[in-house]
């Protein structure tokens, strides 16, 4: 048995604390209770039954996005066995019927997973977040996933993330940006849900095929979280979720980087995607030498590149007004289409 990590906890925190000492730290946090005066989840500790009928009061009838995987996939939302597709179905429901459906499956042995992902609360559940606000993102919209019994393979996020579970429980497993090359991503391009997942199964690894992923779990985060409990998960972790009871329901905050209210293209993804293509027939050596670019300007690493040059000069190393980076995103446009 893995001998996993333990992630800080902490049962109050305030919205000052959370932006002002955790978000800066970029480490993970649970939250325990953070969401335990919601009655989503006063509802969803009842039982099944009372959560679905509480969720049903605000619903109007808009149709949401579902994936359905068969028994056989384990209740892993993943790659097919040759990576030719994905091994579950995708589309729209009435989130009654879906919920209706949940119900109905609680008794049998044998299920597919079924999961509504990524939904926005004011849209399909017009109300909700009225009754279940946090005074952390009074300003941002929190998406819903509901579901049984389903695994999410290890991912990363461009975003940070807080998630809260609302119903039934839910394990997940971090690990820290750097242990990136020992998780094996799978392609940039390709992806079972938007981002690039790691291809290593972590509930039954082959270690004779990725057997990097040692290093990885010695390095893995793991924390079981409640309804009412809480999770941070800043930017570039990789995260694998696995939701454990036959219904649960979790609803996220992203609230910067590419799901900021006020992000720009190119996001970061893609600017890693034109990294790649310019700099694809370089030499090592070569690479080396960028690699020393990056870090003066982006990462900064040595001096701050800006602070030896007069400020009406800084052009993209100071603040740019929206006005300005317009006009870049389009240079830069009409040069890629050229």
């Amino acid at each position: 048995m893995t001998a996993y990590r333990a992630i800080a906890e902490y049962s109050s925190l305030s919205a000052q604390q959370f932006f002002e000492q955790i978000v800066p730290a970029q480490k993970p946090i649970v939250i325990r209770g953070f969401a335990q005066s919601w009655p989503v989840v006063a509802s969803a500790k009842k039982t099944p039954e009372d959560f679905v009928a509480y969720l049903g009061q605000f619903y109007k009838g808009k149709k949401a996005s579902m994936v359905v995987a068969p028994p056989s996939a384990n209740k892993r939302f993943y790659y097919n066995d040759d990576m030719t597709g994905i091994n579950y179905l995708s589309g729209e429901e009435r989130v009654d019927l879906f919920l209706l459906r949940l119900l109905e499956l609680i008794d049998r042995d044998v299920t597919p997973a079924i999961s509504m992902q990524n939904a926005l609360t004011s849209e399909i559940l017009p109300g909700l977040t009225n009754e279940n606000r946090s005074d952390f993102f009074s300003e941002v919209e929190p998406r819903l996933w509901i579901g049984n019994e389903g695994i999410v393979s290890a991912h990363y996020d461009g975003s940070d993330n807080l998630a809260c579970v609302v119903a039934g429980r839910r394990q997940f497993v971090l690990f820290p940006p750097e242990q990136t090359c020992n998780l094996y991503p799978g392609p940039l391009n390709f992806t079972p849900a938007g981002a690039p997942t790691s291809l290593v199964d972590f509930n039954n690894p082959d270690f004779e095929r990725y057997p990097l992923y040692k290093h990885a779990l010695a390095q893995a985060y793991s924390v079981e979280l409640g309804p009412g409990d809480a999770i941070f998960i800043p930017m570039l972790w990789w995260h694998h979720v696995e939701s454990l009871e036959k219904v649960n329901a979790l609803m996220n905050y992203w609230w910067t980087g590419s799901s900021a209210p006020d992000a720009v293209s190119p996001s970061p993804i893609d600017s890693l995607n034109l990294a790649l293509l310019a700099m694809r027939d370089m030499t090592p050596k070569q690479r080396d030498a960028w690699r020393c670019l990056f870090d003066h300007y982006l990462f900064k690493q040595g001096v701050d590149p800006a602070s030896y040059i007069p400020k009406h000069q800084h052009h993209l190393l100071g603040d740019l007004s929206p006005q300005y980076i317009e006009g870049v995103k389009d240079y830069f446009i009409k040069k890629l289409q050229k």
